[in-house]
């Protein structure tokens, strides 16, 4: 995916996000740092564009609540809207495991109680190891275990941009 494929790919997932909630009335988007956040601005963005009405977005830091990683004690998340009882969508650049949403759900819940948490991700490349399914995807890959999926954002790499490393077989 190069940056007009990912201008492309955001556009229609705010249109998919805004059909599926019946508009933006009481949602609000969730960026999982580090590239989810700029995903989420984005998405953010596009829907109030299409509404008329803001759409706020939180910056969502899980580190803290990772359970794979050595414990952290900063947080960097900021979240500008109250959680309880909103519909959030929950962001993300890539899906794979699934690790990373389950502690972003524990982030999320920190800071309150949502009505409702709906999962968006820009690509999905499969291989779960937790029941988590997006609730909107932008694209799906096909890839194996071993493959690295990088995305990159202008907003920390000066590009957008997708790409697939495929892994060279071990030819022992």
């Amino acid at each position: 995916m190069d940056a007009n494929d990912m201008k492309r790919t955001l556009g229609r997932l705010a249109h998919e996000i805004l059909e599926a909630n019946q508009g933006g009335h009481n949602l609000a988007v969730a960026g999982i740092l580090k590239r989810g956040y700029p995903v989420a601005r984005r998405l953010a963005f596009l829907m109030t564009n299409v509404e008329g009405t803001t759409i706020p977005c939180a910056k969502l830091d899980i580190r803290p609540f990772r359970d794979d990683h050595p414990e952290v004690q900063e947080n960097e998340s900021e979240v500008p809207f109250e959680v309880t009882g909103k519909k959030v969508i929950l962001v993300d650049e890539v899906i794979y495991t699934g690790r990373t949403i389950r502690a972003a759900l524990d982030a999320l819940m920190h800071y309150g109680r949502p009505q409702e948490v709906q999962l968006a991700v820009l690509v999905d490349r499969g291989h779960r190891e937790l029941p988590i399914q997006p609730n909107f995807t932008g694209r799906l890959l096909q890839t194996q275990r071993d493959d690295h999926v990088t995305v990159k954002v202008s907003e920390y790499d000066g590009i957008d941009l997708v790409e697939v490393t495929a892994v060279a077989p071990n030819r022992s």
